[in-house]
């Protein structure tokens, strides 16, 4: 039996529901001695301003345990270059290009996105009012409903494409900015971005990277992650996008059982590059194992029901 791991995300059909996480995959075409990308759901690049941005001197990134702490600051290319140099050999490799939308202000986030819009071969627009790691823009409006509301109205104005802002975890109630997010017209929303962080050399008592905080990533976010992304689908009627700490198809399949359409991979990657077929083939198995035809199925799935008690 061919098993249906396509997943919709407004009017974008994705072969199956791995998506690159912005950041960690750089602009895709880094990968791709290792990864078909045309195989995955999508290549969510590396966050775009209008110009471009030297991010934050190093040290910018720490392990911590089961997780990292990174403060990059939006190192990138801008998207005038992006348009010329990389665009065009993502188009050719078949790639499904999700592009992570970054603004100083509301206007910068239309300009950029019109832009990218104008240029062709871009899938979807993520707007990036999360990153905790810069002081101007981005989070300011994503921890603010009424700013997350103005920039996903202004970005929805100059372009087609499917909008997908991208949550802040660093909030009270993540699902009501969900719920702003879907009133302004946005197709989906991605969540959760890093939690603030902050890791301390306790040898020279100072911090262990130059931002001072950073955003902590990986396993040892996930399962806040799921529960966010759970409150976040009993909300909203658009899809959701789940990431935080997916290392394997089990991870995955939390996220989906508990709303998620599509999942991105970030932190993972930078262990194992190879994790992508890994994570599909679980995928893929679970759903032989319990006669699933249809990955839509699962989403959703979980069933709140607490487990029976176990008398001894």
């Amino acid at each position: 039996m061919a098993r249906d791991l396509s997943v919709r995300i407004g009017t974008l059909e994705l072969p199956n529901p791995l998506i690159s996480a912005s950041g960690c995959f750089g602009y895709g075409l880094e990968y791709e001695d290792v990864t078909d990308l045309s195989a995955l759901g999508g290549v969510c690049v590396k966050g775009l301003f209008l110009t471009e941005r030297e991010g934050h001197a190093p040290p910018r990134i720490v392990e911590t345990p089961a997780g990292m702490i990174n403060a990059i600051g939006l190192q990138g290319i801008g998207v005038h270059r992006f348009v010329k140099e990389k665009l065009p050999l993502l188009r050719e490799r078949g790639a499904r290009v999700f592009v992570n939308v970054c603004g100083t202000t509301i206007d910068e986030y239309a300009e950029v996105t019109r832009i990218l819009t104008d240029a062709g071969g871009v899938a979807a627009i993520e707007l990036n009012i999360s990153c905790p790691n810069i002081k101007e823009g981005g989070i300011q409006f994503g921890c603010s409903l009424l700013g997350t509301g103005q920039v996903v109205e202004a970005v929805r104005k100059v372009t087609h494409l499917p909008v997908i802002p991208k949550l802040t975890p660093n909030v009270t109630d993540v699902a009501s900015f969900a719920r702003a997010a879907e009133d302004a017209g946005a197709d989906a929303v991605s969540l959760v971005n890093t939690f603030l962080a902050l890791a301390i050399d306790v040898e020279t008592r100072r911090p262990t990277i130059t931002n001072v905080l950073g955003g902590l990533s990986g396993p040892a976010i996930r399962p806040i992650a799921v529960r966010m992304v759970w409150e976040c689908a009993r909300e909203v009627k658009i899809p959701i996008i789940g990431m935080g700490g997916i290392t394997n198809a089990r991870d995955a399949l939390e996220f989906i059982l508990a709303g998620a359409t599509a999942v991105q991979i970030g932190t993972a990657n930078f262990v194992d590059p190879f994790v992508w077929g890994k994570v599909l083939d679980g995928i893929d198995d679970y759903m032989a194992r319990h006669q699933v035809e249809r990955l839509s199925d699962l989403i959703g799935a979980f069933d709140p029901t607490p487990p029976k008690v176990v008398h001894r």
